[in-house]
């Protein structure tokens, strides 16, 4: 596996609007303590997109993890959305279509994707507003999600689930719009090989960097400075220096830079034993998980 020089992490947020408090950016550069762009920022989505552009223009040796998922399930149906005509057949024609769809909806929102009548039918919206095609119960899973579940590694939630704090569905359609426009200017791991110099992009869940730092269950969360320095040195990282308060999207951000650059040489990550070439064309793969 080819090495990087930097290792970037973004924590993400698909909520209506044009910034999100929810956004954070970390990077973690050779062996120093990683650190957060514009700290302070409130970010919006087309910012963290005209980042990615830069950091693509500027060839960066960067591993960059992004905290949303690149696709929903397909394999247990053979279809994204099965009954629709206008199912796409594989990741990018999945972007593309909601990219067409949401295109009139600012700051990347996936509003009018939601609002089509094809679409909507697979997803859970709210309370007592389920498409009629939502798998019953929690909800569809890729390969990767029903792993990672079988084996503890992590749990997650249906990307077809819009409701709760835990959801991550409009997250990840937010992401695809982004993902749509960064195609063929930054490669995508499983779906494209690693390029040997430049940016490459991954999927990643945030709670595994917490898990490997030691902090599981019920708080995964870090919001104070004293406790992300712990936790950075369980994964080897200098510490940031944070006094008192931070929040909890810039720990993930920073915490998550410094799990990457702890775990990317390892050549297990990079070969899951269920990842086929299949998986990467129409699912992806979370990197992190084996």
């Amino acid at each position: 596996m080819r090495r990087f020089s930097h290792f970037a992490a973004i924590d993400w947020s698909g909520a209506r609007g044009e910034r999100q408090r929810g956004i954070a950016l970390a990077v973690a550069s050779g062996t120093a303590a990683p650190v957060l762009v514009r700290p302070g920022h409130i970010w919006s989505r087309a910012e963290i997109l005209a980042w990615l552009e830069d950091t693509a223009a500027s060839g960066a040796d960067m591993l960059i993890g992004f905290d949303f998922s690149a696709a929903f399930a397909f394999t247990d149906r053979g279809a994204y959305f099965p009954r629709w005509p206008d199912s796409p057949a594989d990741i990018a024609a999945l972007w593309a279509l909601v990219e067409r769809l949401a295109a009139a909806d600012p700051h990347h929102g996936i509003a009018s994707f939601l609002a089509h009548p094809e679409a909507r039918r697979h997803f859970r919206h709210g309370r007592g507003d389920t498409g009629d095609l939502f798998e019953p119960g929690a909800g569809r899973l890729r390969v990767v999600e029903q792993h990672q579940r079988a084996t503890r590694q992590a749990a997650s939630v249906s990307n077809f689930n819009l409701v709760g704090a835990a959801q991550v569905g409009k997250a990840s359609l937010t992401g695809m719009r982004l993902l749509h426009r960064l195609r063929g200017r930054i490669p995508l791991w499983p779906l494209d090989p690693a390029p040997r110099t430049g940016p490459l992009l991954v999927e990643i869940y945030t709670s595994l960097a917490a898990r490997a730092a030691g902090i599981g269950g019920g708080r995964s969360k870090i919001r104070e400075g004293g406790a992300l320095d712990a936790a950075l040195a369980a994964l080897g990282s200098p510490a940031v220096g944070i006094s008192g308060a931070v929040s909890d999207h810039a720990s993930d951000a920073l915490l998550t830079a410094a799990w990457l650059r702890a775990i990317a040489g390892e050549t297990g990550y990079w070969s899951p034993a269920p990842l086929t070439d299949d998986l990467a064309r129409t699912e992806g793969w979370t990197f992190g998980i084996r």
